[in-house]
């Protein structure tokens, strides 16, 4: 009676204790490109990077298994699924990675790219992967919202083989820069269940290209015309007027000047002789009357 007493209070014991979510219970998430449930969920591979930090802080220190972000029985995503909270699925447990930051871990890619997709099973399911990607001038720094996305995914697989542990999917990118997310939903057709995931990823930001400005255009003007110039007047000649400025004459002239000068010198020599002479003559006839 006693063992029967004890057998009943431990199994009461054990009821009360609630049961966590087994690894049996969770079923697949992208692992490549890295999703924020794969990144920093409880059993996530890069929950030292900062976003990861402030995710797990916005749970209350606790985040979900990073393969169990799932809903039941949905019939519509954007009616289930409200904006601001499509990375967690409006699961409160997942409730950090709805979190607007642009340093989630994430994967570098580029435009036109076809994207290896890797989403891991743990439990293998058959189901449709609908594929979104965030339009041109998505801003990661505020919550992603359905109109994001855009209407239509950008690619739709169904039932892709399960190899070495998960599906194996590919898409070609769109043209984009900057930060982006890819947006994944799996719903499976073997269970009730739908799952959501985000990816981040990061192309290329274009450089700014600065163009040297053109040269200025030289426009010649056009070629002046002369006028006809009138005829040129004869020249007149104008007699110089006497200057008491005393004029150098070059060297050959001055040896004329020499010249002249002692030919006047000499006949004034000659010229007193002879007075001289006759002067003298006068005087002897005096002295000899």
């Amino acid at each position: 009676m006693l063992v029967r007493r004890i057998a009943a209070a431990a199994l009461i014991v054990v009821a009360a204790v609630p049961v966590a979510p087994s690894p049996a219970n969770a079923h697949g998430a992208p692992m490549t490109p890295i999703s924020r449930s794969a990144a920093c969920a409880g059993n996530g591979v890069q929950r030292d990077a900062a976003a990861c930090k402030a995710a797990l802080k916005a749970t209350d220190g606790f985040l979900g298994a990073y393969d169990n972000l799932r809903l039941a029985n949905v019939q519509d995503d954007r009616t289930r699924v409200p904006d601001g909270k499509l990375c967690s699925a409006g699961i409160d447990l997942y409730r950090g990675l709805d979190l607007a930051r642009d340093d989630f871990p994430s994967t570098p890619v580029k435009s036109g790219q076809n994207l290896k997709i890797n989403y891991r099973g743990t439990i293998p399911h058959q189901g449709s992967f609908r594929i979104f990607i965030t339009r041109t001038g998505y801003d990661p720094l505020k919550k992603l919202t359905w109109d994001d996305l855009g209407d239509d995914p950008i690619a739709e697989i169904k039932d892709p083989p399960l190899a070495d542990g998960a599906y194996r999917m590919r898409v070609t990118l769109p043209e984009r820069t900057g930060r982006h997310l890819l947006y994944v939903v799996w719903e499976t057709s073997s269970t009730p269940d739908t799952y959501y995931s985000c990816s981040d990823l990061v192309f290329p930001t274009p450089v700014p290209v600065v163009t040297k400005s053109a040269a200025p255009v030289v426009t010649k003007a056009p070629p002046v015309t002369a006028e006809p110039s009138a005829p040129a007047a004869t020249p007149v000649e104008v007699e110089p007027e006497p200057s008491d400025t005393p004029v150098l004459l070059p060297a050959s002239d001055n040896k004329m000047i020499d010249l002249g000068h002692w030919l006047i010198v000499g006949a004034l020599a000659v010229a007193a002789l002879v007075a001289g002479g006759a002067g003298l003559s006068r005087l002897r006839r005096r002295e000899t009357r």
